[in-house]
């Protein structure tokens, strides 16, 4: 990694570029939050970021410190509560959902419920919250995680968040929206995306510094790859300047 930005400094600024302009995206705590916040700084002045607890359209001047905090609700175009919200992603009218987990696999399943059996885990960890909705009703979700063996493994302990489910029509199958699911999974290692045909995981880019091979060897399931694998430009001096004084300056989340 170079020495002019953290891991996590990479991954908030590869997670903002994939915010777009206009567009409304469930934001979690942590660095879907910091993401969104550089990318209305940004590229994405229009991007309507809407949190769990009912804050919508909020402008993010001051970074929160949870979806609950009251900075959620800064200069927002509505405010309500998590009902409401809920029911905003269950008709159709929340586009991206950015996600995180213990656990994903090929077809983008998340887990953020158990390591181990479900009855006697081994870890309990926090659990679906909204993940659930947000993976169940927006029309494209995207992870951001840490890319070893451990997390990117082919079968999930448990089920939180469905990606792909069992691979192509699972999902609608399962009484799910039709045209939703997973759209992008952003690594310390790269740039993930899932194959049209077969709803697997496959490698579309790769990080300053990382080889595809790097990727594979850091994945516990059969990994497509790109005909043309792209390389992602690393954080711009621009990027990590509103980053680090503007968006978190107290270095809360990008340390």
């Amino acid at each position: 990694m170079s020495e002019r930005y953290s891991p996590s400094e990479l991954l908030i600024c590869l997670s903002s570029r994939v915010m777009e302009d206009g567009t409304t995206a469930f934001i979690g705590t942590g660095i879907p939050m910091l993401a969104a916040s550089l990318a209305q700084s940004m590229h994405a002045p229009n991007l309507v970021a809407v949190f769990e607890f009912g804050g919508t359209g909020a402008i993010l001047e001051k970074l929160p410190l949870a979806v609950g905090d009251m900075r959620t609700y800064n200069k927002s175009l509505h405010a309500s509560g998590i009902t409401d919200i809920m029911e905003t992603s269950q008709r159709g009218f929340i586009e991206y959902g950015f996600l995180g987990g213990a656990q994903i696999d090929a077809y983008g399943n998340l887990n953020s419920t158990v390591i181990g059996d479900i009855l006697k885990p081994k870890v309990r960890l926090p659990g679906s919250g909204g993940g659930n909705d947000v993976g169940s009703c927006c029309w494209r979700t995207i992870a951001i995680m840490r890319h070893d063996k451990r997390r990117f493994i082919e079968k999930l302990d448990f089920i939180t968040t469905p990606g792909f489910l069992t691979g192509p029509g699972a999902r609608e199958e399962a009484g799910l929206p039709r045209n939703t699911g997973p759209y992008r999974v952003v690594t310390n290692l790269g740039v993930l995306g899932f194959d049209e045909e077969t709803r697997r995981m496959k490698l579309l880019s790769v990080n300053p510094g990382v080889k595809a091979d790097d990727v594979v060897e850091n994945t516990g399931f059969e990994l497509l790859l790109a005909d043309e694998i792209g390389e992602n430009p690393a954080p711009t001096d621009e990027e990590l300047k509103i980053l680090r004084e503007k968006v978190d300056p107290d270095g809360l989340y990008r340390k």
